[in-house]
């Protein structure tokens, strides 16, 4: 029992009210800092970044800082929580992807002075005294996503969040509303849902998914079962899920979504894998979902933000303001990063058979090495092929509460699955980072948007935001280094594209420039010595270095094209989506109309379009079925034929000739669409109506048979002419080889791009650089137009050469293929004599079906010597 002497009455926790009243965060911490464990004051850009935050943006919604890794984003999140916390007695919840970060950042907040509480794992298991803490505003609650979007929150009544590595937050955000049934483990669920949603798909489609073995092609693609054939199944297919999740035919996070869905499955995108079935809105309904959306404030931390609406459709909010990185922090990054890519090598790039042990050999010498990949898939093809015999190897449940599972090893390896953040390895815990595969493999919904529509520019930002994430996981303070090893052909080709690279941060695109040119031309015994001196890190490197960093002082990063236009139609895309998920039709085909009024412009990705338009025809039908409305019925009808205009060379819409649809779609056209573009750019030229001009045109063969390089790029843009290209030009600048031979333009149907060497040998091989050159006068040539291309759009390398060098499949893009100099003269030969047919029975008397006719006679028609043309594509080796 103590003595009266030894109590004092009515004691309180220090911290448990406002001290000192700081006028903003940065004096906010001058006072902290007396006491803490942090540095002595902010670093001059965090104290930019909060001035900023502080004068234009104290008041708004949703705010998003960039800050580059070590430049000490959790100081600045932390300082504008703690900031409010005591100004406004505000609740903050300081939000982080893993279990693994909160408590770093618990740490931290601890260090800075910052009053905190750790509130992670199962929450009968948290601390009730700390979770009063929260509740009471005494304290910053440091979580995880998980405990926000759930379909039972345990994180309620915040007054601001702090979502950190926010760009990486889309899975954890839509995993509420994502209900995803795996074959493999519940097969009979799998089956009966199928069952449903056999009308809302193709049967050719349908009968491959329900095949037992099917070919790889079916294997690995992703269908979007069509919206009509849901909504009219829709009392099917929910009391399909309802029964799956009543008899335990799903698993738990199933259960947990169809909380979230049930009596909305019609309103959400379903996706069908052969091993998967995904069902879940297209965007996230967050605005529905009180623990995100009643906060006064949300405060969105990332060391990579971009542009292009990214971020708005991961959180589905309308509108982000956006603090931008501080001048100098731009340029900087953290550590040093040497790319090295294995599949370039001379010797490893002739013979695949090398590859895997030369590196497992790189990862037995590192000792602990982090792998990346972006799917289940590449993972175990990974661990069976690429590691040394009896490596152990670790996963991320396996570390997530004691990453010194896999850092107090000498040697292992850290297997991670589309886990590009969260898992932080300094200085000599690894110095190997491993990068297997493009990452543009996550749910099925990235998959499908990637890999079926072709929209590619939508996740562009995803991509190089986990790309440049993933190689820094073993970078994390500005003395660090590490090597990363990038492999697979995809991730391979798409990093050494120099628009790719531009569009990075300046110091990866300087490190990125610099692995490729350390790679490519060189033998593995020179990239291990590269390696060698660049983990000694000594003199040696010091010259590199300094090589690097000059490169990277140049470099500004690039806006990728239609990214302006994106950002645009985002918010029009969540009101969209909001009245879609509200069952609101009408309401929702106006903001659709919106969303493709935004994405109009000339260097807008026209498959995304595709897409809301596809959204657009299935609305206005089902809104024409509704109320018998024959205006919604035309106007479903042009959205219908906008989808299949600007689907041109992706298969997803033909794999939509659903059953339900055979009614609703008006019939295609019976023309192709490059195939009109190129009869309507013949009828129109009249300057070639002429005897004189005509046989003047014909005198180019003589080029094309020749090997002089100005007179046959001469003869390709001819031929472009009598193929229908309009316009079709040449090389005609001081440039040279940066510019393309010959560019046909089909409208916005269909560009083809040619790069000529006319005055090349058959002997020796087609090399990895010319390939590059031809991949890239794409880009080229709509930096000229001042638009983008079509989706289809091919480039076509003229070689005589019969080898192709084997690292030059390895940087190939998949629209570049190779053309031999015969099939050119004999497309000119076609060509030729369908005009003169078309000439002799009068050109301009015929209509564009009838001149059709003529070409198609002769295959001189797009959509017949197209793909002729394609038949070599260079990222493709030839069997062996």
């Amino acid at each position: 029992m103590k003595e009266s002497g030894d109590f004092v009455a009515f004691q309180r926790r220090s911290g448990s009210s406002p001290v000192s009243q700081a006028d903003d965060p940065e004096q906010l911490y001058r006072l902290l800092a007396r006491s803490n464990n942090g540095p002595d004051s902010v670093w001059g850009h965090q104290s930019k970044v909060l001035e900023k935050w502080h004068a234009d943006h104290y008041s708004e919604a949703d705010v998003a800082i960039e800050l580059p890794t070590g430049a000490g984003k959790t100081l600045v999140g932390g300082l504008i929580g703690e900031f409010l916390r005591r100004k406004e007695g505000s609740r903050v919840a300081y939000l982080c992807p893993t279990k693994q970060l909160a408590r770093q950042t618990a740490s931290r907040l601890a260090d800075y002075g910052i009053p905190q509480v750790l509130l992670t794992g199962r929450v009968p298991t948290w601390n009730q005294a700390e979770r009063a803490q929260f509740d009471s505003g005494r304290a910053v609650a440091v979580s995880v996503y998980s405990h926000v979007f759930n379909s039972n929150p345990a994180l309620v009544g915040a007054d601001l969040l702090v979502l950190d590595d926010a760009h990486a937050a889309e899975g954890y955000v839509a995993g509420p509303w994502s209900l995803k049934i795996p074959r493999s483990h519940y097969e009979s669920a799998y089956k009966d849902v199928l069952s449903t949603l056999s009308s809302a798909l193709d049967p050719l489609v349908y009968k491959r998914l329900v095949t037992p073995n099917p070919d790889g092609q079916y294997l690995s693609s992703v269908y979007l079962a069509s919206p009509l054939g849901v909504a009219a199944r829709s009392a099917e297919l929910e009391t399909a899920l309802s029964d799956a999740v009543a008899m335990g035919k799903v698993g738990e996070d199933a259960v947990h979504a169809w909380r979230f869905i049930e009596g909305r499955a019609a309103r959400c995108m379903v996706y069908i894998s052969y091993n998967q079935i995904l069902i879940r809105p297209l965007i996230s309904p967050t605005f529905l979902h009180p623990a995100f959306s009643e906060p006064r404030r949300r405060l969105y931390m990332s060391a990579t933000l971009g542009a292009g609406g990214e971020l708005e459709r991961s959180f589905g909010r309308r509108k982000i303001k956006r603090i931008p990185v501080p001048a100098g922090w731009d340029k900087e990054g953290t550590g040093r990063r040497f790319f090295a890519f294995p599949e370039l090598a001379e010797d490893l790039a002739a013979d695949n058979q090398k590859l895997a042990p030369f590196v497992a050999g790189i990862i037995a010498k590192a000792g602990r090495a982090v792998v990346l990949t972006p799917d289940s898939r590449t993972a175990s093809t990974f661990r069976e092929h690429f590691l040394p015999v009896g490596y152990p190897t670790l996963n991320a449940q396996e570390v997530e509460d004691d990453l010194t599972r896999f850092t107090s090893q000498t040697a292992a390896a850290l297997v991670l699955n589309n886990r590009y953040d969260g898992i932080d390895l300094p200085d000599d815990q690894c110095r190997l980072v491993v990068l297997v595969g493009l990452p543009a493999k996550g749910d099925l919904q990235e998959r499908f948007l990637h890999g079926s529509l072709g929209a590619v520019e939508v996740l562009q930002e995803r991509m190089r935001a986990r790309i440049q994430q993933g190689s820094g996981r073993a970078t994390r303070n500005l003395r660090d280094h590490a090597a990363v090893l990038v492999l697979g052909r995809d991730l391979t080709s798409y990093l050494t594209r120099r628009e790719i690279q531009e569009a990075m941060h300046p110091e990866i695109h300087a490190e990125l420039e610099f692995g490729v040119d350390t790679s490519l031309g060189f033998t593995s015994t020179a990239m291990l010595e590269n390696l060698d001196v660049f983990t000694e890190h000594a003199d040696a490197w010091t010259a590199v270095d300094d090589s690097i960093v000059a490169a990277r002082e140049t470099y500004s990063r690039a806006e990728a094209p239609g990214v302006a236009d994106l950002q645009r139609a985002v918010r029009h895309e969540i009101v969209a989506a909001e009245a879609i998920w509200s069952g609101d039709l009408p309401f929702a085909l106006n903001s659709v109309r919106s969303v493709l009024d935004k994405l109009r412009g000339d260097r807008t990705p026209k498959r995304y379009g595709a897409l809301w338009s596809y959204l657009g025809f299935s609305i206005a039908r089902q809104l024409a079925d509704q109320t018998g409305d024959s205006n919604y019925r035309e106007t479903a009808n042009i959205y219908y034929r906008d989808t299949w205009k600007n689907s041109q060379g992706t298969t997803w819409l033909s794999h939509l000739a659903a059953p339900a649809e055979h009614d609703a779609a008006p019939q295609p056209p019976e023309l192709a669409l490059t195939d009109e573009v190129a009869m309507r750019n013949i009828l129109a030229a009249t300057d070639l109506a002429g005897v004189e001009a005509f046989e003047e045109l014909l005198k180019a063969r003589a080029g094309l048979e020749g090997t002089e390089y100005t007179a046959y790029e001469a003869g390709l843009v001819h031929l472009g002419r009598l193929a229908g290209a309009q316009p079709s030009y040449g090389n005609e600048g001081d440039e040279g080889d940066a510019l393309p031979d010959a560019v046909w333009i089909f409208d916005k149907a269909q560009w083809v791009i040619w790069e000529a060497k006319s005055q090349a040998k058959e002997t020796g091989q087609i090399g990895a650089d010319q390939v590059r050159q031809t991949g890239a006068h794409l880009r080229t040539a709509e930096k000229e137009q001042e638009k983008a291309a079509p989706g289809d759009s091919v480039c076509l390398l003229a070689s005589p050469k019969n080898k192709v060098h084997s690292s030059a499949h390895a940087v190939a893009e998949e629209n570049v293929y190779r053309v031999r100099p015969p099939e050119v003269l004999d497309l000119f030969d076609r060509l030729s004599r369908a005009w003169q047919t078309a000439r002799a029975r009068g050109l301009a008397t015929l209509s564009i079906p009838e001149l059709a006719t003529i070409f198609k006679a002769e295959q001189a028609l797009p959509s017949q010597w197209l793909p002729l043309m394609r038949n070599r594509p260079l990222w493709k080796k030839p069997a062996q």
